[in-house]
């Protein structure tokens, strides 16, 4: 299974509590952390909800 790098490019300050949990699910803590997981439907799932927040790379 492929795996991709999500990189928090924006910040969660005044966006709603369920898209903060969600980046923080994600194993992200901090404005530009990236952080790489398996290709998953679960994980691309909760990157699609917040993708106006990441920036998502496929990693070989």
């Amino acid at each position: 299974m492929s795996k991709i790098k999500v990189t928090q490019v924006k910040s969660t300050i005044d966006r709603p509590k369920r898209q903060k949990e969600t980046i923080k699910a994600l194993g992200i803590k901090k404005m530009h952390q990236s952080v790489v997981h398996e290709a998953t439907p679960q994980i691309l799932g909760m990157v699609n909800k917040v993708n106006h927040l990441v920036k998502v790379e496929e990693v070989q």
